[in-house]
């Protein structure tokens, strides 16, 4: 059995000019065991929605290694960097990046579309996460006819489509009230202890940290190990 979920090492990430380069990720090492919750902090603009997109394979580094369950990412190739995106990861962001044209139903049904799972499973899947997430009543609805609170757990439901084994949230409740975002941390936390999720979520709120099993602070373009109760 798999027991770690993501590793890197060495990760170096550079932008700007050749004469003026930015260090923005300077050398990063992280091991992720299967079923943890990893918490990156950080102030704005330190790097951390870098290193997750990194993460999550929808940037690359300039240097250094990063291993999904024992497989390196510079093994891989574009096809299935792709497959491994939509089979094994799931995404969650602070501005829920739904479409504001299809239905909640559709939203969350996407994913599984474009697997080209079929229909009838698409439906039973998609049902049972509405239902799960309390969402049933809205699923015929768009979403700038929900709260936030409602929109951010429809991109949940969405991030579950495909059942992922990792889930990246940059900022998860960044733009929620203190009880929507309870209750957001409230559903994550059930995603790792029922479901054996592995949680990786970036936030600036260090109110969050408690969440985790492991925190680390990014700063100067390296992470260090912090204490979850600070």
């Amino acid at each position: 059995m798999e027991s770690v979920a993501l590793e890197v090492k060495g990760l170096h990430k550079e932008y700007g000019r050749r004469t003026d380069r930015i260090d923005v990720l300077n050398g990063v090492d992280l091991t992720v065991p299967v079923g943890s919750w990893t918490t990156l902090c950080g102030k704005s603009g330190c790097g951390k929605t870098t290193l997750l997109r990194i993460l999550g394979t929808l940037d690359v580094p300039d240097r250094g290694e990063v291993t999904y369950f024992g497989r390196s990412l510079t093994s891989m190739s574009r096809l299935e960097r792709a497959e491994l995106r939509r089979c094994r990861l799931g995404f969650i962001f602070q501005s829920y990046l739904l479409f504001p044209e299809l239905t909640v139903q559709e939203n969350v049904m996407l994913p599984a579309q474009l697997r080209g799972k079929e229909t009838e499973h698409i439906l039973e899947r998609t049902d049972y996460l509405l239902g799960r997430l309390h969402l049933e009543n809205r699923k015929n609805h768009k979403p700038p006819e929900l709260s936030g609170g409602e929109q951010q757990r429809v991109a949940i439901a969405r991030a579950l489509a495909n059942q992922p084994d990792i889930i990246f949230a940059d900022e998860p409740t960044g733009n929620l009230d203190a009880k929507s975002s309870g209750e957001i941390m409230e559903i994550l936390c059930g995603l790792r202890e029922d479901d054996y999720k592995t949680i990786i979520m970036v936030t600036h709120d260090h109110r969050l940290r408690r969440y985790a099993d492991q925190v680390y602070d990014l700063s100067g373009g390296t992470l260090a190990l912090a204490d979850a109760s600070a």
